[in-house]
């Protein structure tokens, strides 16, 4: 493996794991996307273009393992985890308690919101990409991004009672 790639794809992780988390919205399957994604670009590595940003080459490479994640857990059946434990509230829990309310209306307002609205409300808003990036990560032309995007925004402050 180029030391540079290796370099810059570490520095990514965390936006990775970010987008594995907005894919999934379960820690443990967000790392295993995670770590899946990793794989596949260090094997496929000589296909990736120097050139180019190594981000939306890496975002693209988690959401097909995504696809082919839900394909085959399709027929899996209901999985729950045992081992799942609450969190502990900080000492001072008022701003924590707080901020982790407003967490969970904007994750449950945004897993109200269709499947491709949410990938490129994600990709756009927290990873920052660009509509011509997002277009590239998801295989759609720039204006369904744009599109998707307004509808997702629109959908969202809807659902958090802002509009």
């Amino acid at each position: 493996m180029d030391a540079a790639f290796g370099e810059n794809l570490i520095a990514l992780l965390p936006n990775l794991r970010r987008f594995a988390l907005s894919l999934s919205r379960k820690g443990d399957v967000a790392d295993d996307l995670v770590q899946i994604t990793v794989e596949r670009a260090i094997a496929k590595q000589a296909s990736f273009d120097p050139k180019a940003r190594l981000e939306p080459w890496l975002f693209r490479i988690m959401r097909n393992a995504w696809i082919d994640m839900t394909r085959r857990n399709r027929s899996a059946g209901t999985r729950v985890d045992l081992f799942e434990m609450p969190d502990i509230v900080a000492t001072d829990p008022g701003p924590a308690i707080e901020a982790r309310l407003m967490l969970q209306s904007v994750e449950a307002a945004m897993a109200g919101i269709p499947q491709e609205q949410r990938e490129v409300l994600h990709l756009v808003c927290v990873e920052e990409m660009s509509y011509a990036e997002t277009a590239d990560i998801l295989g759609i032309p720039k204006g369904t991004v744009m599109s998707r995007l307004s509808r997702a925004r629109l959908a969202l402050a809807e659902k958090l009672g802002i509009k």
